[in-house]
């Protein structure tokens, strides 16, 4: 299960007033910080699942659906929020020093 809260919904609408409206996938990024939802413009593959929100469609693999469901996309203040079932990798240690983070 995938859900897109008004306020994201109302905010990537925003966005696609002024580009072509594409699919946006919804993932997990492995940065320097760990591993971190992301979401990006791009098509649907076979071993996607498809949402649709207010004539937005949103990819996911179904094999990471399984794993991450439930999967929610929010806007609050400056940005997206995306969560998920999966246990939170946050913290730093992929930048050769335990004090900081990447910054």
């Amino acid at each position: 299960m995938l859900n897109v809260t008004d306020a994201a919904q109302e905010r990537i609408a925003r966005f696609f007033d002024d580009n072509e409206i594409k699919p946006i996938r919804v993932f997990m990024a492995s940065r320097c910080g760990g591993s971190q939802m992301a979401l990006a413009l791009d098509s649907i593959h076979p071993d996607d699942a498809t949402f649709e929100f207010a004539g937005i469609q949103y990819v996911v693999d179904k094999v990471f659906l399984e794993l991450a469901q439930p999967i929610e996309i929010d806007f609050a203040g400056e940005g997206f929020k995306v969560t998920t079932a999966l246990p939170s990798n946050g913290g730093c240690g992929g930048c050769g020093s335990s004090e900081s983070c990447c910054s």
